[in-house]
């Protein structure tokens, strides 16, 4: 049973308190982020049950659960819209899209740039034409303004960004640009989401400022730099040093040359490179916002305690496809980030997918993205999580994207997570779908309001050697969703600490690999000295 529902009014004022904290660093971090980094307009992912600030036109909109809490538009018979927000100008709107049904030939469902009201606005809509459609709206029918090809499934999720500067508009789906036009129609506006007699889910909407197009140089000038600079080597625990799908192990860069980078454009070409190469990171370097595809056999090691990224994310993993049901031969491997400080993401900070294996993420400071902080999700696998220090963030570590995601997950998703400091970080430490074993021990877990590790959806989890400070439902396997399984053992739990609330067999994690398991009472004192970044070795 939950009891995560009734708190008491201390640990209410308690959370409120955590809340506005996370809040005044977030604001501490904007203004010491340099000025290219987008600021944030308005935000919503729906976690708090209600859509308070949303006013619509057509439909039938609530609050539903679609693996985390998410805005539904149910019917198909309306021109559905809801609006948000405030008369901005240059403005980037984005949010996850999941089409359910479509009424007819040439609906969409959208995502709404510079609404004037619920009939005049830009949209970018997902068409069960098999299209991409950028248009706009000036109280008739959609007009299209630009269009691309795409294979569009209902059930499955996309991310939508519609940006809208000056008089140019551009459409990206999954953070790949595939649609752009001009017009001069709307030069401000809200926000909003659609469903042109189309039912869909939204979720992790998202408006930031936009000034323009400012991407990297593709050919930037990167600086060799000699054996020994960098700190590249290290031997990963866990998963990640298992050999399987081909692997021995993970040794990222091993091989290839050494390189320095601290511009966006050094990092987003290094970062992509076919051949293997360890990638020195000086300095904090502000990206565009999205996600940079990492190429196999990678080293990313930050110098020094400064060292980072701001203003967007890593994406280690092919493009999405959920036809693909097995590992491809072509699936990103072999990738270490270490050492680095990730601020301020405008989606994931670190985002594993489509069967990305033998990946090594370790001594890294990350909060304050706008997502998730590491997700690892569409039959990953063979991954180690390690003395990260996370804080001040409320999606922390999501294994496994979804309820439905059997067909890629099911035997797969084997991670482990070991001596990171989840601080202040109320759920998904890690929320776990479908991977068995997944092996969390030797934590330190401290004021986790909502839950520590959830386990869901038949997965298997082992919990052990962790340390719970203050958290409430600090090991659960019917938090939310399909139960899953998992095992709680010599765990220690203070300062009002709940008890694990499990049930069920697990793999062993040795069958796997050895590791030596540290006394749970020192934990605390070990996670706290060594976790984060300028402490690797």
């Amino acid at each position: 049973m939950r009891r995560r529902k009734d708190r008491g009014t201390g640990a209410m004022l308690a959370a409120l308190a955590m809340t506005l904290t996370a809040i005044v660093i977030g604001a501490l971090a904007l203004v010491t982020v340099p000025s290219a980094s987008a600021a944030t307009l308005f935000g919503d992912d729906f976690e708090d049950g209600n859509s308070t600030g949303w006013s619509g036109s057509g439909g039938s909109w609530s609050v539903v659960t679609d693996g985390s809490r998410a805005l539904r538009q149910s019917g198909t018979s309306a021109d559905a819209r809801t609006l948000a927000g405030a008369g901005w100008s240059d403005q980037a709107v984005q949010a996850r899209v999941k089409p359910i049904s479509f009424n007819g030939s040439g609906r969409n469902v959208a995502i709404l740039a510079r609404a004037q009201s619920t009939s005049a606005y830009y949209y970018l809509g997902l068409s069960n034409s098999g299209s991409v459609v950028l248009g706009k709206r000036t109280g008739g029918a959609p007009v299209t303004l630009a269009s691309a090809p795409a294979t569009v499934t209902a059930g499955t999720w996309y991310t939508l960004r519609l940006e809208a500067f000056g008089t140019t508009l551009r459409g990206f789906v999954d953070n790949v640009q595939v649609v752009t036009a001009t017009d001069t129609g709307y030069s401000s506006g809200r926000a909003g989401l659609a469903g042109y007699y189309a039912s869909a889910s939204f979720d992790d909407v998202l408006v930031t400022d936009v000034g323009g197009p400012s991407q990297p140089p593709s050919t930037p000038t990167i600086t060799p730099l000699p054996p020994g600079v960098c700190p590249t080597s290290g031997t990963p625990v866990g998963f990640a040093s298992v050999n399987a799908w081909g692997r021995s192990g993970t040794t990222g860069g091993a091989g290839g040359s050494t390189v320095e980078v601290d511009t966006a454009g050094e990092l987003i070409s290094a970062i992509a490179q076919t051949a293997p190469l360890n990638i020195c990171v000086r300095g904090m370097i502000t990206v565009p916002a999205g996600m940079y595809n990492v190429a196999s056999n990678k080293s990313i090691v930050g110098v020094g305690s400064d060292a980072g990224i701001t203003g967007g994310g890593l994406n280690v993993g092919l493009a999405v496809d959920d036809a693909i049901t097995s590992p491809p031969a072509n699936a990103v491997n072999n990738v270490i980030i270490r050492n680095l400080t990730f601020r301020n993401a405008n989606d994931d900070s670190i985002n594993v997918q489509m069967f990305s294996h033998h990946v090594w993420i370790d001594h890294n400071d990350m909060c304050c993205g706008y997502d998730g902080l590491v997700d690892i999700k569409r039959g990953s696998s063979y991954v180690t999580v390690s003395w990260n220090h996370v804080h001040n963030h409320t999606k922390n570590m999501l294994l496994g994207h979804d309820d439905g995601a059997g067909a890629q997950d099911i035997g797969r998703l084997k991670v482990s997570y070991h001596h990171n400091w989840f601080d202040q970080t109320p759920q998904r430490n890690p929320r776990v779908r479908f991977g068995e074993p997944v092996h969390v021990f030797n934590n330190y877990y401290y004021y986790n309001t909502d839950v520590g590790v959830a386990c869901q959806a038949n997965a298997g989890c082992m919990v052990e050697g962790n340390y719970f400070d203050r958290v409430e439902e600090p090991v659960s396997n019917s938090y939310a969703g399909p139960a899953g399984r998992c095992v709680a053992r010599n765990n220690v739990f203070v300062n009002e600490s709940g008890q694990p609330d499990c049930s069920g067999t697990v793999q062993e994690p040795s069958t796997y690999y050895g590791y030596t398991l540290d006394d749970p009472n020192s934990v605390k004192a070990t996670v706290t000295a060594g976790a984060g970044v300028g402490k690797i070795g």
